[in-house]
């Protein structure tokens, strides 16, 4: 499948869901023309996308590597893993999947070791986990307060978190893993709110934090980094992504491109870190002096891209 012809199933796709015959909303990857434009072509090469999610950049590398390349997509999000074999269906055997966390990236990808040509982490969260209400990722959900990408029963959700926590230790989950310098104001205000009523969904929880700071002000809904900060925290977000890091380069071939695709400046130092370290023990070319970023005709398309970062490192 060739780029123009991925185009024409996203517009495909986005005029079904306007004549009522497609619910689920339309998920679109995250500076995927640079990532093409730089991708390893190598023929019998292994494509690993650590997160598979939305399957948007699947779609798309699919048509620009290789035909006798094999993409091997993991996620841990059992949902999003049985959307995208429907979606790559037409893909055939070139597309592998399995349900683990990037953090067993050398494990599942091990035995192509040697064979694996690029590999790619979106950071992101993909349009169907913030269109299902159920999780609560997004601001206005209603009918749940989960975050935990996997469904793993022994994590705490959001809700347990927004509703147990003391004041002083939520304080330091927002302040740590959302950098909103609020955190304290907004903390107080969720600890004395669930003492009168626990809080049951996203939408109240964001309601109750954008009273505590004052209301929007700019384009950034004011409890866009609380949410980011129960997130990270439950799912331990940046610890994983400290682990998941090491484990690309011993499976690359010499020449292989990986891709990171972070959105907060949390994930972007992680990155930045490995890979000055990385390029310091001559394991990697940085290909990216600084952290690309979308173009404005991007964000412009697709307005949740605009926080997006591209670094790329090449294997020596």
């Amino acid at each position: 499948m060739t780029m123009a012809v991925w185009e024409d199933v996203v517009i495909s796709s986005a005029s079904a869901r306007a004549r009522g015959r497609e619910a689920e909303p339309l998920h679109l990857p995250a500076m995927v023309e640079e990532i093409a434009a730089a991708v390893a072509r190598r023929p019998g090469g292994v494509f690993v996308d650590a997160t598979v999610g939305g399957g948007g950049h699947a779609a798309a590398l699919l048509g620009v590597l290789p035909e006798d390349n094999v993409y091997l997509g993991l996620d841990v999000d059992a949902a999003a893993l049985e959307r995208v074999r429907h979606r790559l269906a037409l893909f055939g055997p070139r597309v592998i999947l399995e349900r683990a966390s990037f953090t067993r990236l050398g494990d599942v990808a091990g035995p192509y070791a040697g064979r694996v040509t690029n590999v790619l982490f979106d950071l992101g969260l993909s349009s169907y986990q913030l269109a299902d209400e159920s999780r609560g990722f997004s601001f206005n959900a209603v009918g749940g307060l989960d975050m935990r990408f996997d469904g793993d029963r022994s994590k705490l959700t959001a809700a347990e978190v927004a509703n147990t926590f003391d004041e002083k230790r939520l304080a330091d989950v927002i302040y740590e893993f959302g950098e909103e310098r609020r955190a304290r104001a907004i903390a107080r205000a969720i600890v004395s709110r669930a003492g009168q009523r626990p809080f049951a969904d996203a939408s109240d929880l964001a309601e109750v934090v954008a009273k505590a700071v004052g209301g929007r002000r700019g384009r950034l809904h004011p409890a866009t980094r609380t949410f980011q900060a129960l997130r990270v925290f439950v799912n331990d977000e940046l610890a994983a992504l400290e682990a998941a890091l090491p484990e690309a380069l011993p499976i690359m071939a010499p020449g292989g491109r990986l891709f990171v695709v972070s959105y907060h400046s949390l994930e972007d130092r992680i990155v930045k870190r490995f890979f000055r370290a990385s390029a310091a023990r001559g394991e990697v070319e940085i290909m990216t002096r600084k952290a690309k970023r979308p173009a404005a005709e991007e964000v412009r398309a697709n307005p949740r891209s605009r926080s997006a970062r591209l670094r790329i490192a090449g294997k020596i």
